[in-house]
């Protein structure tokens, strides 16, 4: 019985072209997060210990999102998402090297880190929604829920080992190597590319070159509350919750006065939680229930207010595994719902805009907080950013269930001041026939109850 459950929690590994996918994001993975954490550290090194300069070079690394996601999604729609990741990749690859080679050399300066930065940023905005969509070509639609579990797993054990090694290679050999090493680890992911049967893809139809297509993917998604509310929330916790970069880095520095191994043990702390959280969620085969979303959102943004209050460098540690597993909850059945209920003609765009919500709102928090961290401490940044993700999640709860009253008291016969909001969230006017879900559907559940 238990082999059988572990079976079916990994099930998507069944598939030729996931295994070899997932395979190379393992090794890319963890240069990744090599990368980031030698990243900060080099900005620490190079601003003088300035918070203002993490959130300045997120800044530049996630703005891009916002002008060139759209672009990105509109190329998965339109080409073969295979391709797109071969040459997205193989810059990500060059951008390492070059940052690697200037920091070797000791010619490395603060514009260079932001300049490379910023490079990155372009490449992954347009890499991510080809990235995401191209799951479900893989391993079709009835697997896609495990896959994207999966990919949190991958992402997570990526992350347990990246910064811990990543800490260790900064000790002894410097952050320069550490950047390099991406760029060899990241070929694993053209290897994986490499190595699928383009005849075993679930390839859904092009959408060809019409005037208009990003107007159309807008208008999608804001005719559908069931993506909307999904992006609302991951816009809210990526800008101010997600901002480890910032908040860890000063957190294990000047509150503790650890170390990059002390800040690297923060970020596998999280990581570790997230894996857990990702595990719990590989044997879901739905769409997540809407209360699901609404708790873990809550539960990420309280847990992190709690971190923030940590005595000591340890309680800190252990009370990130909480905060990990809740928030990889949370962006599991947030990711999940906005791809299951997605026209695969929109899927590609779709993704786009959940990943503009999901990173495009970093240049704004990602600065402030650390303008907060710098002005009031690090604890504060961390406890900002806690608040005002539980309070979304407080916020969007009261709408939802004003919404479900108002439509209600219409069931027995009283009169809404502007009916139309009734068919808008019951689902009727949905562009393809799928209303939000029954959890939400606030006609649904009248009619369940008779």
């Amino acid at each position: 019985m238990h082999v059988a459950a572990a079976a079916e929690m990994f099930r998507s590994l069944r598939v030729r072209n996931y295994r070899f996918y997932a395979g190379g994001q393992v090794i890319s993975l963890t240069g990744t997060w090599m990368q980031r954490v030698a990243q900060d550290w080099l900005i620490l090194e190079l601003s003088g210990n300035s918070g203002a300069a993490i959130g300045f070079v997120l800044a530049l690394q996630f703005g891009p999102t916002l002008l060139f996601s759209m672009l990105g999604g509109l190329l998965a729609d339109r080409y073969d998402k295979r391709r797109i990741l071969f040459v997205t990749q193989s810059t990500m690859i060059a951008q390492a090297a070059v940052l690697g080679v200037l920091d070797v050399t000791g010619a490395v300066q603060l514009w260079h880190v932001y300049l490379l930065a910023a490079v990155l940023g372009i490449t992954s905005a347009i890499d991510v929604p080809v990235r995401q969509s191209f799951v479900v070509e893989m391993v079709g639609t009835r697997d896609l829920p495990n896959a994207v579990s999966l990919n949190s797993v991958t992402f997570n054990l990526a992350r347990i080992v990246g910064p811990a090694l990543a800490g260790v290679l900064i000790a002894v050999v410097g952050t320069g190597w550490v950047f390099l090493g991406n760029a060899v680890f990241t070929i694993a992911v053209i290897v994986g590319l490499a190595s699928m049967r383009a005849g075993e893809l679930f390839r859904s139809a092009p959408t060809g070159r019409t005037p208009g297509q990003l107007r159309d993917g807008l208008r999608y998604v804001k005719s559908r509350p069931d993506l909307v509310l999904p992006m609302a929330l991951v816009f809210v916790i990526g800008t101010f919750g997600l901002n480890y970069p910032v908040t860890m880095a000063l957190l294990a520095k000047e509150v503790f006065g650890r170390g990059a191994a002390g800040y690297g043990l923060f970020t596998t702390a999280i990581a570790v939680g997230s894996l857990g959280g990702a595990l719990m969620s590989t044997r879901r085969t739905a769409v997540p229930r809407t209360r699901l979303l609404l708790s873990a959102c809550f539960a990420f943004g309280f847990i992190e207010m709690l971190v923030s209050l940590m005595p000591t460098y340890w309680s800190t540690v252990v009370m990130l595994l909480p905060m990990g597993a809740a928030a990889l909850t949370f962006t599991i059945a947030a990711n999940s719902t906005v791809q299951l209920n997605s026209d695969p003609a929109f899927r590609g765009r779709v993704m786009a805009i959940y990943m503009m919500c999901f990173t495009g709102g970093t240049p704004i928090g990602a600065p402030l907080v650390g303008v907060i961290s710098d002005a009031l401490g690090a604890r504060a940044g961390v406890l900002w950013g806690g608040a005002i993700s539980a309070l979304a999640a407080v916020a969007a709860t009261v709408v939802l269930s004003r919404r479900r009253g108002l439509t209600l008291r219409t069931q027995v016969g009283q009169v809404l001041p502007h009916p139309s909001l009734r068919t808008r969230w019951a689902g009727a006017d949905e562009p393809d026939g799928a209303g939000i879900p029954a959890d939400v559907d606030p006609v649904a559940e009248p009619r369940r109850a008779g």
